[in-house]
């Protein structure tokens, strides 16, 4: 009797950690939310620039096949950045100016830019700046769109 009910406990103790093990295993497998750049009201890496002290002005090439978007914002990392103007030139060469004058904090991001006309492709975006002291060193300012 005894070899019995051994034998049942072991077996219950391995369907435990079994439905326990394929449970966790769901949880792991669990689908995860790729970077889909079609869905609405997605924020998408348009580019990256590395702003110093000694320059005053960089340009974001965004690579093509140009897609629509209809807003944008900076994020800042490792120093403030004060962006003071832009030009956004779209996909027909329309440039549009936009005069921004606004400190972003170190580790900080912009408020968000809303482009004319809703839904643009864009082909580049220039922008004026000055960093905050020479001690504060360099600044990754990052682009962002939304489509």
């Amino acid at each position: 009797m005894k070899t019995y009910t051994k034998t049942i406990l072991t077996a219950f103790v391995v369907c435990v950690f079994s439905i326990q093990f394929v449970s966790a295993q769901r949880i792991i497998r669990a689908p995860v939310a790729h970077n889909n750049n079609s869905r609405m009201g997605h924020w998408v890496n348009l580019g990256t620039t590395h702003a110093n002290h000694t320059a005053d002005h960089d340009k974001i090439n965004i690579p093509g096949p140009f897609d629509y978007y209809r807003k944008i914002k900076f994020k800042v990392r490792d120093a403030p950045v004060n962006i003071q103007r832009m030009i956004v030139t779209y996909d027909g060469g329309a440039p549009e100016k936009i005069n921004t004058r606004f400190d972003i904090p170190k580790n900080g991001e912009s408020r968000v830019i809303d482009l004319r006309g809703g839904k643009r492709k864009l082909r580049s975006i220039e922008f004026w700046y000055d960093t905050k002291g020479i001690l504060n060193g360099k600044a990754d300012v990052t682009v962002y769109g939304m489509k």
